[in-house]
């Protein structure tokens, strides 16, 4: 049976509304060029900005390429400013998107009273936020640190987001229930299974796109096949994987749902892949592209590639055949960026016997990719990368150590080679091993906009930057 799968334009039903535009301090620039901004650091939070005549002595790592002539590269982002959320002490596992109109919506987890957590959804205007809007709660939720809700912004209006339910008896045994709201979030769809329910195992790692107007594209880690296969008992005792490691292999699969959250298609894309790394969509002039870790034979963990044309996936592809031998999972995946035929890519890496984060460009939508660079190196180096694309310029986000056991938020500004034009500290994180979560990154307006989860007086608490 052929499945006809809607190419057409996206016209979008949302308004557009003018970028924030907030003061940017300013420095100056006669004489030489400028290598540091120092700023004050509100709470002991916010940190030095470096940029590029600096990377190494406020680094500590190696970076990209040598650097070019100033007038090469776009201007570095410098200036961190606080930004106020509405989320309650407590909340963490966020989600930032930006929408069809270049509005902001964030998305957490907060506990509920009396036991459960329920998933908020709030807008952020010009100043200040929209009142929260709950999505949904339960007390048969399943919470990880790494495989967190996200939501979703279709041209049409409408909305999505996902959450995981524990399905089984196995603590292990859990999946992606999805929802939809027309009507701004004020009311949901009841929520369905993405896989088959009764499907032991566990299924997360979900990434959204827009697919046409009013259809959201999934993709997500499925444990269909795993479950079927026996589990050592070194597997369920490994605690650096959350148990998701299995003796089988996880596969990633891919759906499309219509305006009524009904599955139009459903697919298999890749029956060997990593247990429990993140995946990563982005739309190119060719079709949606998705990035993941792959599992190759002799447990190499390297990352992946597959487009969809709409009418069929691609075969899966390395990126860049690093090599890395991994017997469990890193729980740290790729990311993607695209415009037009072009296609970036970062990930982490361990391939070389240290940690690092490399980066490849591809200019014909992911079918070859020029040779990675390397944006940082070094035992400092966590990963749980972030990727925007400006327009003129790359971002990317991740998490390092500090020598005195903090960590750290870094974000580099690249140009479209992956040349590097400077590096900010964001931010000093009281917050310890997996309390960090997965900081989420977005461009919008004239910023980039970062939140992530630190812990204050022993509970976790989400935070906000702009840096422009």
């Amino acid at each position: 049976m052929s499945i006809r799968v809607s190419m057409r334009r996206i016209a979008s039903r949302f308004v557009v509304r003018p970028g924030l535009r907030g003061r940017l301090a300013s420095f100056d620039r006669a004489g030489a060029s400028i290598n540091a901004v120092i700023r004050l650091r509100p709470r002991g939070h916010w940190s030095v900005l470096c940029l590029s005549g600096l990377l190494v002595a406020c680094g500590g790592q190696e970076t990209a390429p040598p650097a070019q002539p100033a007038a090469a590269l776009p201007p570095a982002l410098t200036q961190v400013r606080e930004w106020p959320l509405p989320a309650p002490t407590g909340a963490a596992q966020p989600d930032l998107i930006v929408a069809p109109d270049g509005r902001r919506l964030l998305s957490w987890v907060e506990p509920v009273a009396g036991g459960g957590h329920r998933l908020q959804l709030a807008w952020a205007e010009r100043e200040g936020w929209q009142a929260p809007i709950t999505v949904a709660q339960g007390t048969d939720w399943f919470l990880n640190w790494a495989d967190t809700p996200h939501v979703q912004a279709l041209p049409d209006g409408s909305l999505w987001a996902h959450w995981l339910r524990s399905t089984g008896p196995s603590r292990m045994d859990y999946g992606i229930d999805l929802v939809r709201s027309g009507d701004g979030g004020r009311n949901w769809t009841p929520p369905r299974l993405v896989h088959p329910a009764g499907t032991r195992g566990d299924h997360g790692f979900v990434t959204f796109w827009a697919q046409a107007e009013d259809q959201l594209g999934i993709a997500w880690l499925d444990s269909r096949q795993k479950a079927a296969a026996p589990v050592s008992a070194t597997a369920r005792d490994d605690s650096h994987h959350d148990g998701h490691h299995g003796g089988g292999a996880m596969m990633l699969r891919a759906a499309l749902y219509g305006a009524q959250a009904r599955q139009q298609a459903e697919w298999p894309l890749d029956a060997s892949t990593c247990d429990c790394c993140t995946t990563s969509s982005a739309i190119t002039r060719r079709g949606v592209v998705v990035v993941y870790r792959g599992r190759g034979a002799g447990e190499i963990r390297d990352t992946r590639i597959v487009r969809f044309d709409g009418k069929a996936w691609t075969t899966p592809r390395d990126v860049h055949a690093d090599g890395w031998h991994m017997p469990a999972c890193p729980v740290n995946g790729p990311v993607v960026a695209a415009h037009g035929d072009d296609v970036w890519v970062a990930w982490y890496t361990e391939a070389g016997g240290v940690p690092e984060l490399r980066a490849a460009h591809s200019a014909d939508a992911g079918d070859r990719f020029d040779a990675p660079v390397t944006l940082a190196r070094g035992g400092q180096v966590l990963g749980r990368l972030g990727m925007a694309f400006t327009g003129d310029r790359l971002l990317a986000t991740w998490l390092e150590e500090t020598g005195a056991g903090e960590q750290r938020i870094v974000l580099g500004t690249y140009d479209l080679r992956w040349r590097q034009a400077g590096r900010v500290d964001v931010a000093t994180l009281a917050a310890r091993g997996r309390a960090s979560g997965m900081p989420r990154l977005r461009w919008a307006g004239d910023a980039a906009w970062l939140v992530w989860t630190d812990v204050h007086d022993g509970k976790p608490r989400l935070t906000g930057a702009s840096v422009r």
